[in-house]
């Protein structure tokens, strides 16, 4: 099984709020700003909205929510996942109803709609794989993770996820890693070794 590199999943950074100055605080002390005053972090950063723009300009001006998939993609780059704000501002951007963009949020498995670990593990469960282990495969993995379909492990390596056709039934059972790397064939014993494998790779990330 390969080891290639899989790109770090962002968070984002929460500004604490500012308040006033504790009783007691020397005469001239600055005061901080009132809570009043704070904005909360936006979804993107400049450089998303940058690539928002550039997106957006692909397509005429009446057509620019087709531009909608890579708008949450680029959020998602930056977030790690995709937050009801989030699909707010992506849909004033593209001047689309909020809905609209919900329905593509949670069509595709490639967006994670809560907070993600480390490694997001989709198995293919549609019939076909169903019929070759599919089922077998979620569910040895989430007993050997300690974890629900769904769920996230303790340690935040692994969430695991049943998922929809991935157009490789023959190689079932299937799963992509971080909706980029397909692994075929997974038995119990593949899904020891990947899972055994990731682990250590993370352990070498953080001594990096």
């Amino acid at each position: 099984m390969s080891s290639s590199h899989q790109p770090t999943l962002p968070g984002s950074d929460v500004p604490a709020t500012p308040g006033g100055a504790a009783p007691g605080t020397p005469a001239g002390t600055p005061l901080a700003a009132p809570a009043a005053t704070v904005v909360p972090p936006a979804p993107v950063s400049e450089a998303g909205l940058q690539a928002f723009a550039s997106e957006v300009a692909k397509y005429p001006p009446e057509q620019k929510a087709s531009a909608v998939i890579a708008c949450l993609a680029v959020v998602q780059r930056e977030r790690g996942w995709i937050s009801d704000e989030s699909e707010a501002f992506v849909a004033k951007y593209l001047g689309m109803p909020e809905i609209a963009v919900h329905e593509v949020t949670t069509f595709y498995n490639m967006f994670n709609q809560q907070p993600v670990g480390r490694f997001k593990l989709n198995v293919c469960t549609n019939l076909p794989c169903q019929l070759r282990g599919g089922q077998v495969a979620l569910e040895h993995l989430c007993s050997r993770l300690d974890i629900e379909e769904g769920g996230t492990s303790a340690d935040g390596l692994f969430t695991v996820q049943k998922a929809e056709c991935m157009g490789a039934c023959a190689d079932a059972p299937v799963m992509l890693v971080n909706d980029r790397q397909m692994c075929s064939f997974m038995t119990n014993e593949r899904l020891d070794e990947l899972t055994a494998m990731l682990a250590s790779h993370a352990v070498i990330e953080r001594a990096a």
